[in-house]
């Protein structure tokens, strides 16, 4: 059975949570609960504080967790990222009071930045040669600056309101960052054999994210031209239609070309158009 830690409150529970779901596995998530198992796949879960994660995949304790790469880079533990799994997107940036004249990465040399991330912001400083003091803080370190306790900031950002909410504007961003599959250096086959089983389920439930099912009707002489705007897997299904001169083409889109295709195929004369979500897509 493969351990697996992922947070217990916070922004990556529920999408770690929803993630299982959507690749089958049945999981109980009761209140207070710190430990529990799927009933229909070989996998045990903690809930565990994200900080703690990188550690207990680490030391073995958790075979692999779901933590955000921030985290993972943050704690610089011997685990090694077995997948990006595309949710929990933010960036690590640094912020100044807004009003502040900034000119470029040496504008902070001398000054006072608080963040929670002292690792990361260490690095990026010596990367820059900047020489600055860092006031290591565990949370609400967007006001630190307000309370002078700070000249700026080394945190987490998503939209930004956070930000403006509290005076500050970005100025520098150290790290893009989502959610990652980690798992620790020492696999046995067995594990192994059970995480691709995972591995397998995670990329048709992403696979079928980015991609959707469409199906259209289509003048015979107009086929070609058709068929040429939609790959599809391997290549479109084609299919008569009881109305002569007609076919139905099904096929698949990606998500990236989806309203570009659907302009070209309406300029080619396709009619009917029908686009349907995509639960799993096995490739």
């Amino acid at each position: 059975m493969l351990k697996l830690a992922i947070q217990k409150s916070g922004r990556l529970h529920e999408d770690s949570m929803k993630l299982l779901k959507e690749c089958g596995i049945a999981i109980s998530n009761g209140a207070n609960k710190l430990k529990t198992e799927a009933t229909n796949f070989p996998l045990q879960v903690f809930f565990l504080r994200d900080d703690d994660i990188p550690q207990y995949v680490e030391d073995g304790v958790a075979d692999i967790g779901i933590v955000g790469e921030n985290v993972v880079y943050e704690k610089n533990k011997l685990v090694k990222t077995v997948e990006q799994l595309g949710f929990g997107g933010c960036r690590l940036s640094i912020a100044v009071v807004r009003g502040e004249q900034y000119n470029n990465i040496q504008s902070l040399e001398g000054r006072r930045i608080a963040t929670s991330y002292p690792h990361l912001t260490r690095q990026f400083l010596k990367k820059n040669k900047v020489n600055a003091e860092i006031h290591e803080i565990s949370g609400s370190v967007e006001i630190a600056p307000g309370i002078g306790l700070s000249d700026a900031i080394c945190d987490l950002v998503s939209s930004g309101s956070t930000l403006l909410t509290n005076g500050l504007k970005e100025v520098e961003t150290i790290l893009q960052s989502q959610a990652v599959l980690i798992r620790h250096n020492n696999f046995d086959a067995v594990q192994q054999q059970v995480l691709d089983k995972l591995l397998f389920r995670i990329h048709a439930v992403r696979k079928a994210k980015n991609n959707k099912y469409i199906l259209l009707n289509a003048p015979n002489n107009k086929l070609d031209e058709i068929i040429g705007l939609l790959p599809g897997m391997k290549s479109p299904t084609v299919l008569p239609l009881a109305d002569k001169g007609w076919s139905s083409v099904h096929s698949v889109l990606s998500e990236d070309e989806f309203w570009d295709k659907i302009e070209r195929l309406k300029a080619a004369g396709a009619q009917g158009i029908l686009v349907v979500p995509i639960e799993k897509m096995v490739m």
